[in-house]
């Protein structure tokens, strides 16, 4: 008789190693004797995405026929229109402080969100085209990525990411994360995100057309579904460009080979490091980053040369974003009463001035130990 281990974190463990040794209907069999670990599926055989008056639109067929798929521990809902996956938190996704960063959260919610396209069936190249995208060899490109963490995750630590998309009319798609806690079911982060369609041969963004919008809505809930719906949230505001002289500055940055994707240009997580590279080593030290919203405007190649320009921000004022507003959904609340930071965050083509990226930061005092 197979003994489990006795801790969650194991018990994760021992469901990859012994994943590909069939096709399972249940990775746990009734509830764990560990407090918070919760039974759970694998992948489901079959999801239904249904119209608002409960007439079947599609059903979706879960693909677990590769090995990668029966390793990953992750399913789609019940009605096909989300995807949620859990991770083990890794030695060498660690700070100094043995818990995540930022960078490590943002590489976790690309994962959930390339392992959700291919699970319902998009393209398997990492882009999550569907069929008539790659007839016109378009892409999704990153327009906004908005991060909030409310606790970080340690070293062995379990989470589960939710994710789900949705359309923004014409203009693109967004898609939306909950970063959970898995052994406490504690909601420790939530992200939003912006994408818009890009042709691959001529790099000009163009707009969502019906063909399109049909393949990918079935996938999405079918009411407006948003992680971050406050007004008061960092992800509804405009971010303005920062002005030169900056008060901290990190001039001269360059892309390493391993900064570049599977498209050739520099990957959306590297510009977090760069930004993060001109703070101020008194706020690194003594506050944590609490939510960062970074704008893409342009590509960022191997040979180029980068300029992180950073400086403070004062906490009121900013612009609302209108096309993230809503009144739906639950977020967490900010203590108002606890002391933050928050600045402005500029980078820019080192040669030719030229913006990549404009992005804000807000920071919380940590805790005392």
């Amino acid at each position: 008789m197979l003994k489990l281990p006795c801790n969650g974190v194991d018990r994760v463990h021992l469901m990859s190693q012994c994943g590909f040794m069939g096709r399972p209907t249940s990775f746990f069999t009734g509830r764990s004797s560990v407090k918070g670990f919760r039974s759970t599926k694998a992948y489901p055989v079959q999801a239904v995405a249904s119209a608002k008056d409960g007439a079947v639109v599609n059903r979706v067929e879960a693909d677990i026929g590769s090995l990668a798929n029966r390793l990953r521990l992750g399913s789609l809902s019940e009605d096909g229109l989300s995807y949620k996956e859990k991770f083990i938190v890794r030695s060498y996704e660690v700070g100094i402080n043995k818990t995540a960063t930022v960078e490590t959260v943002a590489n976790l919610l690309q994962e959930v969100g390339c392992n959700h396209a291919q699970i319902v069936g998009f393209s398997t190249d990492g882009f999550a085209t569907t069929t008539t995208m790659r007839k016109y060899h378009l892409i999704w490109v990153t327009a906004r990525m908005h991060i909030e963490v409310y606790k970080y995750p340690a070293w062995s630590d379990v989470v589960e990411i939710e994710t789900w998309c949705q359309a923004e009319g014409r203009a693109g798609t967004r898609r939306d994360f909950i970063i959970k806690d898995y052994a406490t079911n504690e909601v420790i982060g939530r992200a939003t995100s912006k994408w818009v369609m890009m042709n691959e041969d001529t790099r000009r963004l163009q707009k969502v057309s019906d063909d399109v919008r049909d393949e990918f809505l079935v996938y999405c809930p079918r009411e407006l579904r948003l992680a971050i719906p406050e007004e008061n949230s960092n992800c509804l505001k405009k971010i303005p460009k920062l002005g030169d002289p900056a008060h901290n500055s990190r001039l001269g940055l360059m892309p390493r080979r391993s900064d570049l994707d599977m498209n050739q240009h520099v990957n959306n997580v590297a510009y977090i490091g760069w930004v993060l590279e001109s703070m101020p080593q008194e706020i690194i030290d003594s506050y944590e980053l609490q939510s960062i919203t970074l704008d893409y405007r342009r590509e960022c190649q191997q040979n180029d040369i980068v300029d992180s320009l950073t400086s403070v921000e004062a906490l009121e004022g900013a612009e609302v974003v209108p096309e993230l507003k809503s009144t739906n959904g639950s977020g967490k609340a900010m203590d108002d009463k606890q002391e933050r930071q928050q600045f402005l965050h500029l980078l820019r083509l080192s040669n030719e001035g030229l913006e990549i990226n404009r992005g804000r930061t807000e920071w919380r005092k940590k805790a005392a130990r």
